[in-house]
């Protein structure tokens, strides 16, 4: 996407904050003003998945690593229940009524 300049007057408290937030954010002031109108004007869904997705994909070796580590052997029960307490799997569970 194209970028465009915006020239913006803030007071001093405000631009400290902004430098502030974006510094303990890890990012430029730009980018944490843009973040700010995007999540306002209702792109922030949008961008988190887009930042998700290519977290997942940076990180796919490490968790493609992890699962093989704790997966468990094909044909083996779990003897603590689907849902780990102990008890037997409640459908209701899985399909988001609880």
């Amino acid at each position: 996407m194209a970028k465009t300049q915006l020239n913006v007057r803030v007071d001093e408290d405000t631009a400290r904050a902004a430098r502030e937030r974006a510094l303990a954010r890890g990012m430029s002031v730009n980018r944490y003003i843009e973040e700010l109108v995007r999540q306002d004007t209702g792109e922030a869904g949008r961008t988190f998945v887009e930042a998700a997705a290519d977290f997942m994909k940076q990180y796919e070796t490490v968790f493609s690593a992890f699962s093989a580590e704790f997966e468990e052997p094909a044909g083996s029960v779990r003897s603590s229940g689907a849902s780990g307490t102990g008890g037997s799997a409640d459908p209701a569970e899985f399909d988001g009524r609880r």
